[in-house]
């Protein structure tokens, strides 16, 4: 199979986009005998009494919560956590597939995670070999590995910006000025039109709205209907589709479409660009 210069973006939300629900709940809430609904009220109760980002508000109630249960805080427990996930149907064969799929076509196409998440908790799951990149909240630790502040901090707005790190090339979070340099469009790795992102609901919009207005393709996977209902309806995503990745379902369909989509505007482009040369260097 011929190969292409095209490379391909797939980014996913974390959190009930890939499992099934909020990765704190599978065995670090459990760990500290809380119910979740007690922990994400007083995360929440934190953020609206203290006027403060609810994503910080979810990370100073994990370290506060553990510590008053003496529970470890270090890096490597956090880390633990991430082994007891559990995905939606389809999730753990989806990436080789795809990779398969985009490989027959001779195209590249890489995995990103853009999460609201703690990135310790994906580092520790079976998945996360399958990403280029993950891009979530860390915590900075000290000598002893131990948790003490926030490093980094994703939340809906922020998003964006690992949005356009991928558009450009500069995955090095700690680099703004390549990020906030002018790069014109032809020096783009990952063009938004080669890219496709998947999410789950509110908190993923304006990354949505961004792939989505800038000629790439916005999936909003679900559980239940209703809840993704106005997006499409309001035009903030592509297509909502169920929350199964299983070869042959409705998303594993409508992701090779596109790929295909994508694979065959970049091919005809390039040969409307090596027919125009040509034509250039004849005249």
């Amino acid at each position: 199979m011929e190969t292409s210069d095209t490379t391909i973006a797939i980014m996913y939300d974390f959190d009930k986009t890939l499992t099934t629900k909020d990765q704190q709940e599978f065995t670090f809430i459990p760990d500290i005998d809380m119910e979740s609904a007690e922990f994400w009220r007083k995360s929440n109760e934190m953020a609206k009494t203290c006027k403060m980002d609810r994503i910080l508000a979810y990370m100073h109630c994990m370290l506060n919560e553990a510590k008053y249960k003496n529970k470890e805080i270090t890096r490597g427990a956090f880390v633990g956590h991430g082994k007891g996930l559990e995905y939606y149907p389809g999730v753990d064969a989806w990436f080789d597939r795809i990779n398969m799929y985009c490989a027959g076509m001779g195209v590249q196409v890489e995995h990103y995670i853009i999460s609201s998440g703690l990135r310790e908790i994906i580092e520790g799951s079976s998945l996360f070999p399958k990403f280029r990149e993950v891009f979530a909240c860390e915590f900075l630790y000290d000598a002893n590995k131990v948790a003490i502040w926030p490093k980094n901090v994703v939340n809906y707005t922020t998003k964006t910006q690992f949005v356009f790190r991928i558009n450009k090339g500069v995955l090095d979070i700690s680099d703004d000025d390549t990020l906030n340099k002018y790069t014109p469009d032809s020096e783009r790795p990952i063009p938004f039109r080669n890219m496709i992102y998947i999410g789950d609901g509110l908190t993923d919009v304006p990354c949505m709205k961004l792939v989505k207005a800038n000629g790439g393709y916005s999936i909003a996977v679900y559980t239940d209907k209703t809840k993704v209902q106005d997006l499409i309806a309001h035009g903030r995503v592509n297509f909502i589709t169920p929350a199964d990745y299983s070869e042959g379902g409705v998303l594993d369909d409508l992701v090779k479409d596109i790929l295909i989509k994508i694979s065959t505007e970049d091919k005809l482009a390039a040969l409307t660009k090596a027919q125009r040369d040509e034509m250039k260097a004849v005249l």
